[in-house]
């Protein structure tokens, strides 16, 4: 049985990863902060769906959920993220909120994929992918605004890119995807997908990464995003 394990599991796509994996399935590792308060309602979503506390922005807290089974994971799917300050011109920064925004999306992501990296390497052929967005893309950026949020998917764009070419000797293929603007808490009412829809678009976009693909960065239907 294939085994994915998908941060910030108790909302959003994250959510969605969830439910639809377990349906194909699937054994499904729940990453959330809080897992007592959404059990009921991940496990639910199917009997292989397993909540795990893990808080990205806590390494010992990484570490510990990573360490607390050896079973070799076949698919990583990063997806905590936050917008932090949107307004955030020139005089209005707000610096220890970009540190906050920067911990979650950018450190996150790579506490998550070095941590559990012995596991990945494991299963041989597993693939590592990282939730970006279109507004982390240098090439793509044609407004200013939410600089936080922008600077930390562009710098998670490149460790995840760096990571690539570590960890391609172990098979492992390492990519962003941007999931799209989407109808959830953090894209709002008038996103125009679903989470349905992205994650199921996305899903496709994943089963066909091979190990020439590592290190690129992907939209939700596949085509490829400027850096």
């Amino acid at each position: 049985m294939p085994a994915i394990l998908v941060t910030s599991a108790s909302r959003g796509i994250g959510r969605e990863f969830v439910r639809q994996f377990a349906a194909d399935g699937w054994q499904v590792i729940a990453g959330c902060r809080d897992p007592g308060a959404v059990e009921a309602e991940l496990r639910a979503l199917g009997d292989r769906v397993l909540p795990v506390a893990m808080d990205v922005t806590d390494l010992a807290s990484v570490e510990a959920a990573a360490r607390a089974e050896a079973t070799p994971i076949d698919l990583l799917i990063n997806s905590a993220g936050i917008m932090g300050q949107g307004d955030d011109g020139p005089g209005a920064v707000d610096y220890a909120e970009w540190a906050r925004v920067l911990d979650v999306n950018t450190f996150g992501p790579v506490r998550v994929l070095d941590a559990f990296f012995p596991r990945l390497a494991a299963a041989g052929g597993a693939k590592a992918i990282t939730l970006t967005s279109g507004y982390g893309s240098i090439g793509d950026a044609g407004s200013g605004g939410s600089m936080m949020y922008r600077t930390s998917k562009a710098a998670v764009n490149m460790a995840m890119r760096a990571r690539s070419f570590q960890l391609r000797a172990q098979g492992i293929v390492v990519a962003v995807i941007n999931p799209g603007w989407v109808r959830t808490d953090m894209g709002g009412p008038s996103a125009r997908i679903s989470a349905e829809e992205s994650v199921r678009a996305m899903r496709e976009v994943i089963e066909g990464l091979t190990l020439e693909d590592t290190g690129s960065f992907r939209n939700w239907n596949g085509r490829e995003f400027p850096w």
